[in-house]
């Protein structure tokens, strides 16, 4: 089946206007889209809510704002610094070992490509995109957990994780909606297209989304 993606990302752009920016493309904004700190906001970004990662991130940064001081310290100093975005004790021995790697392996400069950035333990997929989007401005498709349940219940496509999700979404989204995909979808599956109950009567997609796995919705 072959989906209209202009309308749809005019429809989600739109809505987009109205909703709250994502926590790590704000960050991206205020640091004039620095690799590294884009990298460290999106592993404080996990499983944490946008409003703490926010908070946590501008906290830590004020502390250190480059791999070279962020390696100087502590995991347990970081974890203080970023509470209390979940997991914190665990990000902060993270980010204390990816900023190490970087300065050890890369002289202090975040890679620009995916293979690279990979490398570095504590970096999946969905951070070396989001890396690459918000730090290079390079064209690539982050597929956070709302990409992939939204492209799922919209029938776009039919995945079993984020991964599966960012390879078929590379055959058919025309590469020219790549950049701003995760930046719009993330704010949607956020306040519209949630993961339980979501506001099908508020959704403009409404009729080109076959609903999958959507039991109960408002």
């Amino acid at each position: 089946m072959k989906h209209d993606f202009e309308h749809i990302f005019s429809v989600l752009e739109r809505e987009y206007n109205l909703l709250p920016t994502p926590s790590v493309t704000q960050i991206a904004n205020l640091t004039k889209n620095d690799p590294f700190l884009v990298m460290i906001s999106t592993v404080i970004s996990l499983r944490t809510k946008d409003e703490i990662t926010l908070k946590a991130s501008k906290n830590l940064f004020k502390v250190a704002d480059t791999p070279y001081k962020m390696s100087e310290l502590s995991p347990e100093k970081i974890g203080k610094l970023i509470f209390p975005a979940g997991f914190y004790k665990k990000k902060g021995e993270t980010i204390h070992n990816i900023s190490k790697y970087i300065v050890d392996k890369y002289c202090g400069k975040v890679p620009d490509n995916i293979e690279e950035l990979l490398k570095i333990k504590g970096v999946g997929r969905k951070t070396a995109n989001l890396v690459m989007v918000e730090g290079f401005k390079s064209d690539a498709i982050c597929v956070d957990t709302h990409v992939h349940r939204i492209m799922n219940r919209m029938g776009i496509v039919n995945t079993k994780n984020p991964d599966e999700t960012e390879m078929e979404l590379r055959k058919i989204l025309p590469k020219r909606y790549w950049k701003r995909w995760n930046e719009i979808l993330v704010s949607y599956g956020q306040h519209i297209c949630r993961p339980i109950s979501p506001f099908c009567s508020s959704c403009n997609l409404y009729r080109f989304c076959d609903k999958v796995g959507v039991n109960n919705w408002r």
